[in-house]
């Protein structure tokens, strides 16, 4: 497609249809061009709400996407600039994620996954040779074209992407997702376009077998794991993998960038080039079996992430008489990251947001708009309808159902609404994430309830973001009005974000985030 005019606008070319996502900054639509009659997804950016930072990121995007033109790369159309809008014009993108339509196939086999991974080192091939290092390979950025078979896998959101000319090695920065940051990123080394790579290795591991090559929950003992390459090919699920598929990935997952395979290279290696006669046939039942848990583990805690983020933000705002609502003691340092979490970490963002006041990034940082994390700019999403509308209404009626039993000081009925799990970052619990209810069964014991005549809660700007059926999360401010046992009234705020889970048909607590000044009274 031919370049615009400097001075054509974007409703001389496309008609805007529905609204497909929208976020603080940006709104996706579905679009038509007007000489074609062809669809397409314009990402709308409001220029005017961008820093000065966030707009050279927005060029950098926009350049690089025009670079590349790939049938494996999900292509910029068109970037139309008006006074206070960009437009970003891309592939209307409707097979959803590669992860996700592998776990509805009836057939899997490892000569799949070969088929997969090629596809997805051609489209890295294609960036390198035009200087591109993506920086953020990882299963939320493998989409699919069409929901038709055999769609072309189609490597998305270049928001991170960087140009590396030639064989450049240098330190661009702290960036990526945790389990699929290379050594030499988290060596905080020169490095280039074989970080790329790592990341295609960490994915075929992946692929073969449905888990991940390095995994914990703590962090920091993930990050010691990938520095010195500690992965192995546990019995009985990797007896059935190819030595041949073994041997790529060896080559892919080499601590040593120097030493590291290119994406040209793997494309001729054996298990790739050769697969019909190489790969085995066989189907992988239990891969299948594993991804389909994967899958739901990274979206979950992808989920519980950004609504521990947005809580920060969320809770750094101001009341209608421009007082600081209560802010929050924790700094994020106690947000522990696995490789299935889905949040995007780059730190060359931190110093502008501690001045803006905006979310405090000082150990996670998202790099790119929060909405971007619903709104891949590829992804057709659904506009909001009466089933969206009632599900937003169903999450409000659990919630005030849930702080209905604290109020009470019900504890049966709380543990009926809370998954087992329960994960929590409170004020009682000193900044720490505690797991499961024992911690919260010593308050209902001894506090709730106990120490006020009478209790009144009013949830105030209650915000249910939906992640697909069966994942919501919801942000509220909580006004608790109560009388102690002195007679005197008392108003009580706290900022608080619950992350909903639905399971057999109900839906279940699994995360919540409060922020307050801990009452007389702990509520839970």
């Amino acid at each position: 497609m031919a370049a615009p005019a400097a001075c054509t606008r974007f409703s001389d070319n496309y008609d805007l249809k529905e609204e497909l996502g929208k976020g603080a900054f940006s709104v996706v639509r579905r679009c038509v061009q007007k000489s074609t009659g062809l669809e397409f997804a314009a990402k709308i950016i409001n220029t005017k709400k961008l820093s000065a930072r966030d707009f050279q990121k927005l060029e950098r995007e926009a350049r690089i996407c025009r670079k590349l033109q790939h049938p494996n790369i999900v292509r910029l159309h068109d970037s139309i600039q008006e006074e206070h809008f960009h437009y970003l014009v891309f592939d209307l993108v409707t097979g959803g994620e590669l992860f996700e339509d592998i776990v509805a196939r009836e057939f899997y086999s490892e000569a799949d996954a070969s088929h997969c991974i090629q596809q997805i080192l051609e489209s890295v091939h294609h960036c390198h040779s035009n200087g591109v290092v993506h920086r953020d390979l990882k299963p939320e950025n493998l989409l699919l074209a069409s929901k038709a078979k055999g769609a072309a896998v189609k490597l998305a959101d270049f928001g991170l992407a960087i140009e590396v000319p030639g064989d450049q090695q240098a330190w661009f920065g702290f960036a990526g997702t945790p389990g699929y940051l290379s050594p030499e990123v988290l060596k905080k080394e020169p490095y280039g376009k074989p970080v790329d790579i790592w990341a295609c290795g960490v994915i075929l591991y992946i692929l073969l077998v449905g888990y991940p090559p390095f995994w914990d929950e703590d962090q920091h003992r993930l990050y010691a794991q990938i520095k010195i390459g500690a992965y192995d090919y546990p019995s009985p699920e990797w007896d059935t993998v190819t030595a041949e598929a073994k041997s790529l990935i060896n080559e892919m997952l080499t601590v040593n960038p120097s030493k590291r395979i290119t994406a040209s290279e793997a494309l001729k290696h054996p298990w790739i080039c050769q697969r019909e006669r190489v790969a085995s046939m066989v189907h992988r039942q239990e891969t299948v079996d594993c991804l389909k848990k994967f899958n739901a583990r990274r979206k979950l805690k992808g989920a519980i992430l950004t609504t521990m983020l947005a809580t920060r933000n969320f809770s750094s705002k101001y009341d209608a008489h421009g007082r600081s609502i209560i802010t929050k003691k924790g700094d994020g340092s106690q947000v522990k990251e696995s490789t299935d979490s889905s949040t995007t970490l780059e730190d060359d963002d931190i110093k502008e947001d501690k001045v803006k006041g905006g979310v405090d990034r000082s150990s996670t940082v998202i790099a790119k708009d929060p909405e971007d994390l619903e709104n891949s700019h590829y992804i057709p999403l659904t506009g909001e309808s009466d089933e969206a509308d009632a599900r937003k209404q169903e999450i409000i009626k659990m919630t005030e159902q849930l702080i209905e039993a604290i109020n009470t000081g019900e504890y049966e009925a709380y543990t009926k609404i809370c998954d087992p799990h329960l994960t929590a970052f409170e004020p009682e619990a000193l900044g720490n994430l505690v797991e499961g209810m024992d911690f919260h069964k010593f308050y209902f014991d001894n506090v709730l309830g106990k120490n006020c005549k009478a209790l009144n809660t009013t949830i105030l700007n209650p915000h249910v973001h939906l992640m697909g059926d069966e994942a919501a999360c919801i942000a509220y401010v909580r006004l608790t009005q109560y009388m102690d046992k002195q007679g005197q009234a008392h108003t009580h705020q706290s900022e608080e974000t619950r992350v909903w889970h639905k399971r057999d048909n109900k839906w279940q607590n699994v995360h919540f985030h409060r922020s307050s000044v801990t009452p007389p009274f702990a509520m839970k």
